[in-house]
């Protein structure tokens, strides 16, 4: 078994993972703005579980980029940085599985 017939579909499963962690940022970012306004609120038991899950998922990753970069303008951009880096991934395991089906022909 070829090093590109084993490593694709890995590639495609973590492709698949960086997309749907996308997701929980977007819910995560959208459900802060949404707190922030009074639009939801936490006294709701389905709100509160949501945001705590989506926290749980993200908090990890966003805060050493926001231990580096803190709010601009009272705007935490660390959402945004995060997805850049993910994108930035997400080329390069591209541009790898590229070369490797390359190589391997």
């Amino acid at each position: 078994m070829s090093a590109a017939a084993f490593l694709l579909p890995v590639f495609r499963i973590v492709d698949l993972a960086i997309n749907l962690y996308w997701w929980v940022i977007i819910v995560m970012a959208v459900m802060s703005w949404l707190l922030a306004f009074d639009v939801i609120n936490m006294r709701n038991d389905f709100v509160r579980s949501v945001w705590n899950g989506v926290n749980a998922l993200t908090e990890p990753a966003l805060r050493p980029i926001r231990r580096f970069l803190p709010p601009i303008g009272g705007m935490d951009i660390s959402p945004i940085v995060l997805l850049l880096l993910l994108s930035f991934i997400q080329m390069e395991l591209d541009q790898l599985a590229r070369t490797l089906i390359m190589s391997s022909m």
